[in-house]
């Protein structure tokens, strides 16, 4: 059915789809929703400052 290196290629092909599986699950649910609140919080804060500076002066 396979020779050794037609298997050790097809366990190397299956070892890289589940490590790029597990990478895209931990993006999607991790950095991406942190990296998009980040910005979000830090956006907030600039139209806040903004608008201070327009009251004070």
């Amino acid at each position: 059915m396979f020779d050794f290196s037609q298997y050790l290629g097809f366990l190397a092909f299956l070892g890289i789809l589940t490590l790029g599986f597990w990478l895209m699950i931990f993006l999607l649910t991790f950095v991406i929703p942190y990296w998009i609140g980040g910005s979000l919080i830090e956006r907030l804060k600039e139209m806040r400052e903004e608008k201070k500076a327009k009251r004070q002066a």
